[in-house]
């Protein structure tokens, strides 16, 4: 059996900052403990612009009367369109993404039900490209990041930038800025 040799004094204080150095990059970097955390979300639905008219109304046809979109806080039909279903990407993922135009003609993206891992610098973006391709490993030319994920479970809306053209974007994607990986997208409606 060979005989250890030991280490030299001298390199033990070296080699001890060095373990440390690593150690606390890699606690930077992967955040191990976001994997047994969970935040959860629920904001209401924001209120959706009213469905254009399609017809003049008539005097006879003008009595008031009570419709969805003249109770506050009730989403209505029109710019609000059903959502697409999350396709998992790195970690499972699942909920819906829709995109709500508001009365003001601005626009919101809203997760619904979303399920999904933490992780470190994990954001939310629009992508030009289906939610089949945009999670792989590039969230393709033109992305539109909306801002860090609130949390990884619940509902919750972001706000899209004035004067964007939405009709450029096909799917929302749960994206990991640290590590350029997606958890997961969702298709948008087109039309």
């Amino acid at each position: 059996m060979p005989a250890r040799v030991p280490l030299p004094r001298r390199l033990l204080l070296p080699l001890a900052a060095l373990l440390l150095a690593v150690a606390a990059g890699g606690l930077y970097l992967f955040e191990p403990w976001r994997a047994f955390t969970s935040t959860t979300v629920d904001e209401a639905a924001p209120v959706a612009a009213p469905p254009a008219p399609t017809a003049r109304a008539t005097p006879a046809a003008s009595a008031p009367s009570v419709s969805a979109s003249a109770v506050p806080g009730v989403p209505v039909t029109g710019s609000d369109r059903p959502g697409g279903g999350f396709v998992a990407g790195e970690h499972p993922t699942s909920g819906t993404a829709r995109l709500i135009r508001l009365a003001d003609g601005s626009a919101v993206l809203r997760l619904e039900d979303l399920r999904t891992s933490e992780g470190p610098d994990v954001r939310v973006y629009l992508s030009t490209r289906p939610a089949a391709e945009s999670w792989l490993d590039t969230l393709g030319p033109g992305a539109l990041e909306l801002g860090p994920l609130k949390g990884n479970q619940g509902n919750q809306n972001y706000a899209v930038p004035p004067g964007t053209d939405l009709t450029a974007f096909r799917s929302a994607v749960i994206w990991c800025h640290r590590f350029s990986v997606g958890f997961g997208a969702a298709d948008l409606p087109r039309g």
